[in-house]
């Protein structure tokens, strides 16, 4: 597959090496999913200034391409080799904070998901290199999946937002998911 080479402010994002393919997919699903995400909130928002509606689309591009392209071997990779960078990635991530804000609804939830989200990430974190490190993250990503729906009063277009940003940052970025199993502890 014939790979990009990343300019190095989108390093963070895609890693060093992309396909065009990839590119496409991150895009087109973050785009896509956070158009439809607004167009089926916007009935509720006509108040809202359209920057406020901007910032919210924006920030739910970046969740929903963050879930694809951080599953991306280039993405893993990159992270692997520089671990302070994870860490400062897991401590920036307030965007569905923001999602609540810009789009007005769901800002007690959101507050909840993130805590759980960057408490879970962390703790995955922690567990770099180790066997246990996909079992606990599928298993707190369970539990996360089973708790974020019941949540009263958020409507269904931000629960998506809230569900992909707990798997972006908790399982799809915080999970070395390209480990040598060789490498082991």
């Amino acid at each position: 597959m014939k790979t990009l080479k990343i300019p190095s402010a989108l390093h963070d994002v895609l890693g060093e090496t992309a396909s065009p393919v990839q590119i496409a997919v991150i895009v087109v699903f973050g785009v896509g999913v956070a158009t439809v995400v607004t167009e089926l909130l916007r009935p509720g928002l006509p108040v809202l200034p359209w920057w406020r509606i901007a910032i919210g689309w924006a920030l739910t591009v970046d969740i929903a391409a963050g879930c694809v392209a951080n599953f991306t071997r280039s993405t893993n990779e990159f992270y692997v080799k520089r671990p302070l960078n994870r860490w400062m990635f897991i401590a920036v991530h307030f965007h569905v904070i923001g999602v609540a804000a810009a789009f007005g609804v769901g800002l007690a939830p959101a507050i909840a998901v993130w805590a759980y989200t960057i408490a879970g990430a962390s703790a995955v974190n922690l567990l770099s290199g180790r066997d246990t490190q996909a079992l606990v993250a599928g298993l707190l990503l369970a539990v996360g999946i089973g708790w974020i729906p019941l949540l009263p009063g958020v409507p269904a277009p931000v629960l998506v937002v809230l569900l992909l940003f707990l798997l972006k940052v908790l399982f799809s970025f915080a999970v070395d998911h390209y480990r040598d199993p060789a490498c082991a502890r």
